[in-house]
Protein backbone atom coordinates (compact mmCIF):
# COMPACT_ATOMS: atom_id res chain seq x y z
CA UNK A 1 0.00 0.00 0.00
CA UNK A 2 3.21 2.37 0.38
CA UNK A 3 4.52 1.82 -2.94
CA UNK A 4 2.50 4.79 -4.99
CA UNK A 5 4.88 7.06 -2.90
CA UNK A 6 7.54 6.39 -4.62
CA UNK A 7 5.98 7.92 -8.18
CA UNK A 8 6.33 11.59 -6.38
CA UNK A 9 10.16 12.16 -6.60
CA UNK A 10 9.88 11.31 -10.45
CA UNK A 11 7.02 13.21 -11.16
CA UNK A 12 9.06 16.33 -9.96
CA UNK A 13 11.83 16.20 -12.08
CA UNK A 14 9.72 17.41 -15.62
CA UNK A 15 7.90 20.20 -13.85
CA UNK A 16 11.02 21.88 -11.96
CA UNK A 17 12.73 21.82 -15.60
CA UNK A 18 10.16 23.86 -16.77
CA UNK A 19 10.80 26.71 -14.34
CA UNK A 20 13.02 29.71 -15.69
CA UNK A 21 16.93 28.62 -15.42
CA UNK A 22 19.00 30.99 -13.47
CA UNK A 23 17.57 34.22 -15.01
CA UNK A 24 19.33 33.62 -18.24
CA UNK A 25 15.38 34.64 -19.90
CA UNK A 26 15.53 37.86 -17.85
CA UNK A 27 18.43 39.07 -19.21
CA UNK A 28 17.55 38.32 -23.09
CA UNK A 29 21.73 37.36 -23.10
CA UNK A 30 22.35 34.09 -25.95
CA UNK A 31 25.24 32.47 -27.57
CA UNK A 32 24.20 34.22 -31.12
CA UNK A 33 21.19 35.03 -33.13
CA UNK A 34 17.95 34.05 -32.06
CA UNK A 35 20.02 31.50 -29.68
CA UNK A 36 22.31 30.16 -32.39
CA UNK A 37 26.06 29.98 -33.22
CA UNK A 38 28.32 32.77 -33.84
CA UNK A 39 28.68 34.25 -37.44
CA UNK A 40 31.60 31.99 -39.15
CA UNK A 41 34.76 33.88 -39.86
CA UNK A 42 35.50 34.00 -43.83
CA UNK A 43 38.41 35.52 -45.27
CA UNK A 44 37.05 37.20 -48.49
CA UNK A 45 38.97 38.90 -51.85
CA UNK A 46 37.69 42.10 -53.29
CA UNK A 47 36.78 42.02 -56.97
CA UNK A 48 39.10 44.26 -58.92
CA UNK A 49 39.03 44.11 -62.55
CA UNK A 50 42.34 44.12 -64.14
CA UNK A 51 44.68 43.43 -67.69
CA UNK A 52 45.48 40.28 -67.46
CA UNK A 53 48.16 38.27 -69.87
CA UNK A 54 46.98 35.59 -72.18
CA UNK A 55 48.07 32.63 -73.66
CA UNK A 56 47.23 29.98 -75.95
CA UNK A 57 49.48 26.24 -76.07
CA UNK A 58 49.39 23.98 -79.28
CA UNK A 59 51.48 21.19 -80.18
CA UNK A 60 54.27 21.82 -82.46
CA UNK A 61 57.46 20.00 -84.21
CA UNK A 62 60.58 21.38 -85.47
CA UNK A 63 61.83 22.07 -88.85
CA UNK A 64 65.00 23.66 -90.49
CA UNK A 65 64.40 27.48 -91.73
CA UNK A 66 65.72 26.19 -94.91
CA UNK A 67 66.68 22.56 -96.83
CA UNK A 68 68.82 22.24 -99.74
CA UNK A 69 69.02 19.27 -101.31
CA UNK A 70 72.88 18.90 -102.35
CA UNK A 71 73.73 17.23 -106.21
CA UNK A 72 76.58 17.55 -109.16
CA UNK A 73 76.05 19.84 -111.98
CA UNK A 74 78.53 17.74 -114.26
CA UNK A 75 78.50 14.30 -114.44
CA UNK A 76 81.88 12.07 -113.62
CA UNK A 77 83.54 10.12 -111.09
CA UNK A 78 83.02 11.00 -107.27
CA UNK A 79 86.84 11.21 -106.22
CA UNK A 80 86.40 12.13 -102.37
CA UNK A 81 83.68 13.44 -99.84
CA UNK A 82 85.56 16.66 -97.79
CA UNK A 83 82.80 16.54 -94.75
CA UNK A 84 81.71 14.69 -91.47
CA UNK A 85 78.56 13.51 -92.15
CA UNK A 86 76.12 15.20 -89.32
CA UNK A 87 78.94 17.92 -89.11
CA UNK A 88 78.18 21.79 -89.60
CA UNK A 89 79.14 23.25 -92.63
CA UNK A 90 79.52 27.00 -93.83
CA UNK A 91 78.43 28.55 -96.92
CA UNK A 92 80.61 27.60 -99.91
CA UNK A 93 82.74 24.89 -97.84
CA UNK A 94 83.53 22.47 -99.91
CA UNK A 95 81.40 19.03 -99.58
CA UNK A 96 82.47 16.64 -102.56
CA UNK A 97 84.90 16.51 -105.34
CA UNK A 98 84.54 14.98 -108.88
CA UNK A 99 87.49 13.63 -110.68
CA UNK A 100 88.61 17.32 -112.67
CA UNK A 101 90.81 15.69 -115.08
CA UNK A 102 88.48 15.28 -117.87
CA UNK A 103 87.43 18.99 -117.65
CA UNK A 104 90.90 20.15 -117.31
CA UNK A 105 91.49 18.80 -120.55
CA UNK A 106 88.72 20.49 -122.02
CA UNK A 107 89.77 23.85 -120.60
CA UNK A 108 92.64 23.48 -122.68
CA UNK A 109 91.16 22.71 -125.20
CA UNK A 110 88.89 25.41 -125.21
CA UNK A 111 91.59 28.10 -124.35
CA UNK A 112 93.32 26.88 -127.19
CA UNK A 113 90.37 27.51 -129.09
CA UNK A 114 89.87 31.17 -128.38
CA UNK A 115 93.17 32.04 -129.25
CA UNK A 116 92.84 30.50 -132.88
CA UNK A 117 89.64 32.86 -133.08
CA UNK A 118 91.61 35.48 -132.31
CA UNK A 119 94.19 35.02 -134.77
CA UNK A 120 91.97 34.15 -137.55
CA UNK A 121 90.35 37.62 -136.71
CA UNK A 122 93.60 39.26 -136.57
CA UNK A 123 94.33 37.94 -140.43
CA UNK A 124 91.08 39.02 -141.42
CA UNK A 125 91.07 42.38 -140.28
CA UNK A 126 94.33 43.02 -141.88
CA UNK A 127 93.52 41.78 -145.11
CA UNK A 128 90.51 44.35 -144.81
CA UNK A 129 92.27 47.01 -143.94
CA UNK A 130 94.58 46.30 -147.19
CA UNK A 131 92.09 46.11 -149.83
CA UNK A 132 89.96 49.49 -148.33
CA UNK A 133 92.60 52.40 -149.68
CA UNK A 134 92.65 50.38 -153.14
CA UNK A 135 88.67 49.34 -153.21
CA UNK A 136 88.78 53.39 -153.37
CA UNK A 137 91.29 53.54 -156.08
CA UNK A 138 89.05 51.00 -157.86
CA UNK A 139 92.08 48.68 -157.64
CA UNK A 140 89.88 45.76 -156.38
CA UNK A 141 86.36 44.81 -157.10
CA UNK A 142 83.16 45.55 -155.10
CA UNK A 143 83.06 41.73 -154.55
CA UNK A 144 86.81 41.27 -153.16
CA UNK A 145 86.12 44.27 -150.62
CA UNK A 146 82.83 42.73 -149.50
CA UNK A 147 84.33 39.43 -148.97
CA UNK A 148 86.96 41.45 -146.89
CA UNK A 149 84.58 42.86 -144.54
CA UNK A 150 82.73 39.39 -144.45
CA UNK A 151 85.69 37.76 -143.56
CA UNK A 152 86.69 40.19 -140.46
CA UNK A 153 82.98 39.92 -138.92
CA UNK A 154 82.59 36.11 -139.24
CA UNK A 155 85.71 36.16 -137.56
CA UNK A 156 84.70 38.35 -134.24
CA UNK A 157 81.82 35.94 -134.47
CA UNK A 158 83.90 32.90 -134.29
CA UNK A 159 85.84 34.85 -131.64
CA UNK A 160 83.14 35.42 -129.35
CA UNK A 161 81.84 31.56 -129.87
CA UNK A 162 84.84 30.30 -128.53
CA UNK A 163 85.21 32.81 -125.82
CA UNK A 164 81.41 31.46 -124.48
CA UNK A 165 82.45 27.37 -125.28
CA UNK A 166 85.38 28.85 -122.73
CA UNK A 167 83.63 30.54 -120.16
CA UNK A 168 81.30 27.14 -120.06
CA UNK A 169 83.93 24.76 -119.85
CA UNK A 170 85.82 26.91 -116.89
CA UNK A 171 81.50 26.47 -115.28
CA UNK A 172 81.59 22.61 -115.67
CA UNK A 173 85.31 22.53 -114.00
CA UNK A 174 84.51 24.78 -111.46
CA UNK A 175 81.43 22.40 -110.52
CA UNK A 176 83.53 19.52 -109.96
CA UNK A 177 83.94 20.95 -106.80
CA UNK A 178 80.31 20.51 -104.74
CA UNK A 179 79.66 23.29 -102.41
CA UNK A 180 77.34 23.90 -99.78
CA UNK A 181 75.23 26.63 -100.72
CA UNK A 182 74.22 27.50 -97.11
CA UNK A 183 75.52 27.45 -93.84
CA UNK A 184 73.83 24.42 -91.59
CA UNK A 185 74.19 20.65 -90.50
CA UNK A 186 74.62 17.74 -93.31
CA UNK A 187 72.77 14.48 -93.44
CA UNK A 188 74.10 11.72 -94.28
CA UNK A 189 76.34 11.01 -97.62
CA UNK A 190 74.43 8.78 -100.35
CA UNK A 191 77.64 7.27 -102.60
CA UNK A 192 80.27 7.00 -101.92
CA UNK A 193 83.48 7.53 -103.62
CA UNK A 194 84.45 6.12 -106.62
CA UNK A 195 80.50 6.18 -108.12
CA UNK A 196 79.54 7.30 -110.86
CA UNK A 197 77.21 10.40 -110.67
CA UNK A 198 75.28 11.80 -113.45
CA UNK A 199 74.77 15.39 -112.82
CA UNK A 200 71.82 16.32 -111.04
CA UNK A 201 69.78 12.87 -111.03
CA UNK A 202 72.13 12.02 -108.28
CA UNK A 203 71.17 13.40 -104.46
CA UNK A 204 74.73 13.54 -103.05
CA UNK A 205 73.47 14.92 -99.23
CA UNK A 206 71.30 17.76 -97.78
CA UNK A 207 72.44 20.82 -95.65
CA UNK A 208 69.86 22.05 -92.90
CA UNK A 209 69.70 25.28 -91.75
CA UNK A 210 68.69 25.20 -87.66
CA UNK A 211 69.98 29.12 -86.87
CA UNK A 212 66.98 30.13 -87.02
CA UNK A 213 64.68 27.52 -86.66
CA UNK A 214 61.00 26.75 -87.74
CA UNK A 215 58.26 25.43 -85.99
CA UNK A 216 55.33 24.06 -87.40
CA UNK A 217 52.13 24.11 -85.71
CA UNK A 218 48.07 24.22 -86.34
CA UNK A 219 45.47 26.36 -84.38
CA UNK A 220 42.22 24.97 -84.76
CA UNK A 221 39.78 26.92 -86.73
CA UNK A 222 36.79 27.55 -83.82
CA UNK A 223 39.24 28.46 -81.71
CA UNK A 224 40.35 31.44 -83.94
CA UNK A 225 37.03 32.01 -85.02
CA UNK A 226 36.65 32.88 -81.17
CA UNK A 227 39.45 34.78 -80.61
CA UNK A 228 38.82 37.21 -83.68
CA UNK A 229 35.35 37.26 -81.83
CA UNK A 230 36.47 38.07 -78.80
CA UNK A 231 39.41 40.66 -80.33
CA UNK A 232 36.77 42.34 -82.39
CA UNK A 233 34.32 43.11 -79.15
CA UNK A 234 37.10 44.38 -77.31
CA UNK A 235 37.11 41.46 -74.54
CA UNK A 236 40.44 40.80 -75.93
CA UNK A 237 43.13 42.81 -77.13
CA UNK A 238 46.02 40.95 -79.59
CA UNK A 239 49.59 42.01 -80.17
CA UNK A 240 50.60 43.23 -83.46
CA UNK A 241 53.50 39.68 -83.27
CA UNK A 242 52.94 37.33 -81.13
CA UNK A 243 55.61 36.03 -79.39
CA UNK A 244 56.54 32.76 -79.18
CA UNK A 245 57.90 30.42 -75.98
CA UNK A 246 58.48 26.83 -76.25
CA UNK A 247 57.93 23.97 -73.67
CA UNK A 248 60.73 21.03 -74.85
CA UNK A 249 59.69 17.70 -73.73
CA UNK A 250 61.47 17.51 -70.54
CA UNK A 251 59.10 20.05 -69.02
CA UNK A 252 61.80 22.36 -69.47
CA UNK A 253 61.16 26.43 -70.92
CA UNK A 254 63.68 26.97 -74.31
CA UNK A 255 65.68 29.46 -73.29
CA UNK A 256 65.31 32.13 -76.47
CA UNK A 257 62.07 33.31 -77.37
CA UNK A 258 60.47 33.92 -81.10
CA UNK A 259 57.59 35.35 -83.25
CA UNK A 260 54.81 34.08 -85.09
CA UNK A 261 56.37 34.30 -88.38
CA UNK A 262 53.42 33.06 -90.97
CA UNK A 263 49.83 32.03 -90.43
CA UNK A 264 47.57 30.62 -93.68
CA UNK A 265 44.60 31.73 -94.45
CA UNK A 266 43.72 28.27 -95.58
CA UNK A 267 41.88 25.63 -93.50
CA UNK A 268 43.13 22.46 -94.19
CA UNK A 269 40.23 19.71 -94.76
CA UNK A 270 42.00 16.67 -92.76
CA UNK A 271 42.90 19.17 -89.25
CA UNK A 272 40.35 21.12 -89.25
CA UNK A 273 43.26 23.88 -88.13
CA UNK A 274 44.70 26.87 -89.90
CA UNK A 275 49.00 25.95 -90.48
CA UNK A 276 51.16 27.88 -88.44
CA UNK A 277 55.14 29.31 -88.02
CA UNK A 278 57.23 30.63 -85.63
CA UNK A 279 60.85 31.49 -86.56
CA UNK A 280 63.44 31.04 -83.16
CA UNK A 281 67.01 31.63 -82.78
CA UNK A 282 69.09 28.34 -81.97
CA UNK A 283 72.65 29.41 -82.03
CA UNK A 284 73.48 26.67 -79.46
CA UNK A 285 72.03 24.07 -81.52
CA UNK A 286 69.27 22.55 -78.79
CA UNK A 287 66.91 22.14 -81.34
CA UNK A 288 67.02 19.58 -83.81
CA UNK A 289 64.36 18.84 -87.05
CA UNK A 290 61.84 16.81 -86.38
CA UNK A 291 61.57 17.56 -82.32
CA UNK A 292 58.06 17.83 -80.82
CA UNK A 293 57.44 20.42 -78.27
CA UNK A 294 54.46 23.17 -76.63
CA UNK A 295 54.17 25.94 -78.88
CA UNK A 296 53.03 29.03 -76.32
CA UNK A 297 51.72 32.27 -77.78
CA UNK A 298 52.08 35.20 -75.66
CA UNK A 299 51.26 38.85 -75.78
CA UNK A 300 47.48 39.19 -75.84
CA UNK A 301 45.51 40.13 -73.06
CA UNK A 302 41.96 40.87 -71.37
CA UNK A 303 41.77 44.05 -70.28
CA UNK A 304 39.14 44.25 -67.43
CA UNK A 305 39.42 40.48 -66.80
CA UNK A 306 37.78 39.80 -63.38
CA UNK A 307 39.59 37.08 -61.20
CA UNK A 308 38.87 34.94 -58.26
CA UNK A 309 40.66 32.04 -56.61
CA UNK A 310 39.91 28.44 -57.88
CA UNK A 311 38.68 27.63 -54.27
CA UNK A 312 36.19 30.93 -54.22
CA UNK A 313 34.39 28.56 -56.91
CA UNK A 314 31.73 25.77 -55.92
CA UNK A 315 29.97 23.74 -58.30
CA UNK A 316 26.29 23.54 -57.74
CA UNK A 317 23.47 21.61 -59.60
CA UNK A 318 22.95 24.60 -61.56
CA UNK A 319 26.90 24.97 -62.74
CA UNK A 320 29.43 27.53 -60.80
CA UNK A 321 28.60 29.80 -58.36
CA UNK A 322 30.71 31.84 -55.59
CA UNK A 323 29.50 33.37 -52.26
CA UNK A 324 29.35 37.27 -51.95
CA UNK A 325 28.89 39.42 -48.67
CA UNK A 326 26.68 41.88 -48.82
CA UNK A 327 26.13 44.97 -47.22
CA UNK A 328 25.09 43.16 -43.86
CA UNK A 329 27.52 40.80 -43.85
CA UNK A 330 25.30 38.29 -45.21
CA UNK A 331 26.81 35.14 -47.38
CA UNK A 332 24.58 35.26 -50.98
CA UNK A 333 25.19 32.30 -53.25
CA UNK A 334 26.38 34.08 -56.52
CA UNK A 335 26.01 31.92 -60.45
CA UNK A 336 28.63 32.65 -62.36
CA UNK A 337 30.37 32.03 -65.73
CA UNK A 338 33.82 30.63 -65.67
CA UNK A 339 36.12 31.16 -68.43
CA UNK A 340 39.95 29.81 -68.44
CA UNK A 341 42.34 29.16 -65.60
CA UNK A 342 45.06 32.22 -64.81
CA UNK A 343 47.24 30.16 -62.97
CA UNK A 344 45.69 29.17 -59.46
CA UNK A 345 42.75 31.71 -60.64
CA UNK A 346 39.58 31.39 -62.45
CA UNK A 347 38.43 34.09 -65.24
CA UNK A 348 35.04 34.98 -64.27
CA UNK A 349 32.96 35.75 -67.49
CA UNK A 350 29.73 37.31 -66.26
CA UNK A 351 28.22 37.25 -62.99
CA UNK A 352 30.68 39.58 -60.84
CA UNK A 353 31.59 43.09 -60.94
CA UNK A 354 34.41 45.42 -59.54
CA UNK A 355 33.81 46.30 -55.64
CA UNK A 356 32.13 42.78 -54.96
CA UNK A 357 33.52 41.05 -52.11
CA UNK A 358 34.10 36.99 -52.53
CA UNK A 359 34.50 34.77 -49.50
CA UNK A 360 37.41 32.42 -50.39
CA UNK A 361 38.13 30.48 -47.34
CA UNK A 362 35.22 29.47 -45.22
CA UNK A 363 32.76 28.37 -47.89
CA UNK A 364 32.34 24.88 -46.63
CA UNK A 365 30.81 26.34 -42.68
CA UNK A 366 28.05 28.20 -44.79
CA UNK A 367 25.34 28.07 -46.85
CA UNK A 368 23.12 30.98 -48.41
CA UNK A 369 21.85 33.73 -46.17
CA UNK A 370 24.27 32.93 -43.36
CA UNK A 371 25.95 35.54 -41.45
CA UNK A 372 29.83 35.62 -41.52
CA UNK A 373 32.68 37.43 -39.98
CA UNK A 374 34.98 38.64 -42.20
CA UNK A 375 38.57 38.00 -40.91
CA UNK A 376 40.87 40.94 -40.21
CA UNK A 377 43.76 39.28 -42.44
CA UNK A 378 42.26 39.13 -46.04
CA UNK A 379 42.54 36.45 -48.21
CA UNK A 380 45.85 35.20 -49.31
CA UNK A 381 46.63 36.99 -52.42
CA UNK A 382 48.04 34.25 -55.92
CA UNK A 383 49.76 35.44 -58.76
CA UNK A 384 48.17 35.84 -61.80
CA UNK A 385 49.52 33.23 -64.12
CA UNK A 386 49.41 32.31 -67.59
CA UNK A 387 47.48 29.58 -68.95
Amino acid sequence: MRRPLLLIPILALPLAACGPSNGSEKSGKGHGPMGGMPPSEVTVTTVAPQALPVSWEYTGQTAGSREVEVRARVTGILLSRNFTEGSRVKKGQSLFTIDPKPFEAALSRAVADVAAAEARLEQARRNAARLKPLYAEKAVSQKEHDDAVSAEAIAAADVKAAQARLTEVRLNFAYTKVESPISGITTRALPSEGTLVSGPNVLLTSVVQVDPIWVNFGIPDNEQARIQKEAAAGHLRLPRNFEVELRLADGSTYPHAGKLDFSDVRVSTATGTREARAELPNPDGLLHPGQFVRVILKGASLPNAVTVPQRSVMEGPQGKFVYVVDEKGIAQARPVEAGQWAGDRWVITSGLKGGERVIVDGVMKIGPGAPVKIADKPAEKSLVGKK
